[in-house]
């Protein structure tokens, strides 16, 4: 039975062992692998190699960059009084793309999830404690999903910072997408639809 020689073999699991690449996806990548220029592939080995090498967590927030402080904590424009509390980095580049919201924000590094063996102290609640003691700050808005894991972390943090009193904490609603129908929603966001509704302005 014909197998395919080792190198290709072995890229094809190096590949399959990325998130969302299968066994056919994962073959592809390693024949056009083969195909690319020695510096193409060069670069490429470089750009993982840096991913290791140069990417470290904000000092003030603990999202992932290549600086001490990444670019939102070191702009003054920045609103000092508003937190947004993240679970990781990637919902910091979904909300910025908004292009709306002028505050901080906080990355726990993770949601608290026990079946995961991943508890409070596991995230960045203890830093997130230590800037909500700043004066400055008036309003933490929760930004976690509206899983069960999300939903505890976020209750697991309000319980926390609720002896600030100076401090108002808020949570995104969940609902309703712009243009989708009730009956393609679950009864979760179909709750949280209903939880969270508003006046309707007239």
């Amino acid at each position: 039975m014909y197998s395919f020689p080792e190198p290709i073999a072995r890229l094809t699991d190096q590949f399959a062992r990325l998130p969302g690449i299968g066994p056919k996806s994962a073959q592809r990548l390693a024949f056009h692998a083969m195909s690319m220029k020695d510096e193409d592939i060069s670069q490429l080995i470089d750009a993982l190699l840096r991913i290791k090498r140069d990417l470290m967590l904000c000092e003030t927030c603990c999202a992932i960059t290549d600086t001490a402080t990444c670019t939102i904590c070191g702009d003054p424009e920045r609103d000092y009084s508003t937190i947004c509390v993240v679970a990781d980095t990637r919902d910091v580049m979904a909300l910025e793309r908004m292009q709306t919201y002028r505050g901080l924000y906080h990355v726990l590094g993770g949601l608290i999830s026990p079946m995961d063996g991943m508890g409070p102290d596991q995230l960045h609640i203890k830093e997130l404690l230590e800037r909500v003691a700043d004066e400055r700050v008036k309003e933490l808005i929760i930004a976690t999903s509206s899983t069960l894991e999300g939903e505890g972390t976020a209750m697991y943090i309000a319980r926390l910072v609720r002896t600030f009193d100076r401090l108002a904490v808020t949570r995104i609603a969940h609902g309703l997408p712009v243009g989708g129908d009730l009956e393609y929603a679950d009864e979760m966001t179909l709750s949280r639809a209903l939880e969270y509704r508003r006046p309707i302005a007239y």
